[in-house]
């Protein structure tokens, strides 16, 4: 996991989360209200003496309004047909893991490809996760455990999961190797931005 995040351009969340709070004249007193996080936290994740868990990056990015897709950078405008090679896919790292756009952020449709990659015992956070839309998971490697519904779901490379993304959802890392997974979510509703949706309904794990 080491290797793979050093070889991974990387994403300025530091940088990115001051200027998006800045730019729309927000404190970091009241940033912290609004995302339920300590004003102390939030100070070292804009110092960059933390690094932001994968739930605290969609509060953050739900508190401002925004795509967690802009913590990459200045939006682009949308457009019909998107190609990237591998090495242009946004990178962000998360405690315990890294997180790659694959073009979803420039797409006029309704659909958020994207891959995750998990350390061993990563998650995508204690609280059930719900969006509209549907989602659709297929592991590459590794072990990934989706709850969903009541039920718990394991899935090996090859294997894949399609669901109603208003069903309470989350998922981990269950194995003792790294984890990467392909999600795509899609037919989200209009004006709908599924990642920062996934935790505003949260609730606290069962």
């Amino acid at each position: 996991m080491e290797t793979f995040m050093r070889e991974a351009p990387s994403v300025n969340v530091a940088t990115s989360l001051r200027d998006l709070r800045e730019a729309r004249g927000i404190s970091m007193r009241a940033l912290a209200i609004k995302s339920g996080l300590s004003a102390n936290a939030l100070s070292m994740i804009e110092r960059g003496k933390t690094s932001p868990s994968v739930s605290t990056l969609y509060k953050l990015a739900d508190a401002l309004g925004v795509s967690i897709t802009a913590f990459f950078g200045e939006e682009s405008a949308k457009k019909q047909v998107i190609f990237l090679k591998s090495d242009e896919r946004s990178r962000m790292p998360f405690t315990r893991g890294i997180f790659e756009g694959m073009g979803g952020e420039y797409f006029v449709g309704h659909i958020k490809p994207f891959i995750v990659t998990l350390e061993s015992g990563a998650s995508s956070g204690p609280r059930n996760i719900v969006h509209s839309g549907h989602e659709f998971v297929f592991c590459l490697r590794g072990r990934l455990e989706y709850f969903v519904d009541k039920q718990f779901f394991n899935l090996d490379p090859g294997d894949s999961l399609l669901f109603e993304s208003r069903l309470k959802h989350r998922w981990k890392n269950p194995g003792a190797t790294v984890t990467t997974a392909l999600i795509i979510i899609s037919c989200f509703g209009e004006g709908d931005q599924p990642h920062t949706t996934h935790w505003k309904n949260g609730e606290n794990e069962a």
